[in-house]
């Protein structure tokens, strides 16, 4: 198995889904990432990114 960078960024938006699907869209559109996971949490108003690139 290859090496893989995994990564876990949060943003300060929970609320917006346009702005949290701008985030994972341009996440997707990167060649070789792999969107894993995504967590909103309105009342925090933080989103949680998992994804991961070799």
């Amino acid at each position: 198995m290859g090496k893989f960078v995994e990564c876990v960024p949060n943003f300060s938006e929970g609320r917006d889904l346009s702005k949290i699907n701008a985030i994972v869209d341009a996440a997707r559109a990167v060649p070789g990432v792999l969107v894993l996971d995504v967590e909103k949490d309105a009342d925090h108003n933080r989103t949680v990114l998992t994804f991961m690139a070799p």
